[in-house]
């Protein structure tokens, strides 16, 4: 089973070189790796034999240990994957995870700011500013977060200029983001005024923090690109300095950008495109929050509805 995880994870890192995969999406297909080897070991079973019966006790065991069905699915798609890679390879006749499901749970609804919060926290200037050059940046991360709806892993992968290489870039002339989604698909955003004005105050002072080369359009105080911990600690405290009622996580400011957009326009298919979602039934889930929003109107403002 080691040998093979190395095999796989070399496999990984391959892919990750070509750009299919974020390190946070690495770091998970290791992680279950790891807790498969562990629970093959302990059941004694041969990981070149293992057949249906079998993977259906993994499943029941992850169960048992109380993991949210969620995780148990994450556990199993990377299994699955590593499955079929050694079928591609010869390595195994049959894949003991195809079909294999975990248990079902009810899908909660993402967590969006109102829209007075979401612009509070896009405009929020902190009282304490250490760096005048990182909160520029911080700003304009956290209006490309809200202004374009970029995933986390798409706003970090930005670099300042086009190239054969950058997984995404700043248009700042035609006012659009270009960037490489998921599974390798790219798409372009347009670019708010709030939001290139920020860029455009942050390129000012970006090159007495960038380390010379560094093509990252976003870096750390080390010079290089910044990473996702940093933008999620940035954007947690800015929150609390803002006064926001919730933990808020950057995909929150990306569920807020498609359901005030949703609120605004009703236009499904466009905000479907701008997310950059391959099948609309992602977005439709946008739907619920605005009917709630709608609901919570009627119900503080319609006469009938009040008891």
């Amino acid at each position: 089973m080691t040998e093979l995880c190395a095999d796989f994870g070399e496999y990984l890192q391959h892919a990750r070189v070509q750009q299919r995969l974020s390190p946070r999406t690495l770091q998970l297909y290791t992680d279950g790796l790891v807790r498969l080897q562990g629970l093959l070991a302990d059941a004694a079973l041969d990981v070149r034999a293992l057949n249906l019966a079998q993977a259906r006790r993994l499943a029941a065991l992850l169960h048992r240990e109380g993991l949210a069905p969620k995780s148990i699915a994450l556990l199993l798609s990377v299994w699955r994957s590593c499955y079929r890679w050694l079928g591609l390879q010869g390595r195994i006749a049959l894949n003991p995870f195809d079909g294999l499901r975990a248990p079902k749970a009810p899908k909660p609804l993402p967590k969006a700011l109102g829209v007075d919060d979401a612009v509070q926290l896009a405009s929020h200037v902190p009282d304490d500013i250490a760096d005048s050059r990182l909160e520029a940046r911080d700003r304009a991360m956290v209006e490309l977060l809200y202004g374009a709806g970029l995933r986390a892993a798409e706003l970090i992968g930005l670099d300042v200029q086009a190239s054969g290489t950058a997984a995404g870039w700043v248009d700042l002339q035609s006012a659009e983001v270009h960037v490489l989604g998921k599974g390798g698909k790219r798409r372009s955003t347009p670019l708010g005024r709030a939001a290139a004005d920020a860029l455009r105050e942050w390129l000012v002072v970006r090159g007495q923090l960038a380390a010379p080369g560094e093509p990252a359009l976003f870096v750390g105080a080390r010079g290089h690109r910044v990473a996702g911990s940093t933008l999620r600690a940035m954007l947690s405290t800015r929150a609390v300095s803002a006064g926001m009622p919730a933990h808020v996580h950057p995909h929150m400011l990306r569920h807020s950008f498609a359901s005030h957009l949703l609120q605004s326009s009703g236009d499904l298919r466009a905000v479907q495109e701008l997310l950059g979602h391959a099948h609309i039934t992602t977005t439709q889930v946008y739907t619920q929050l605005d009917h709630q929003h709608l609901a919570r109107i009627y119900d503080a403002a319609h006469p009938r509805a009040k008891k």
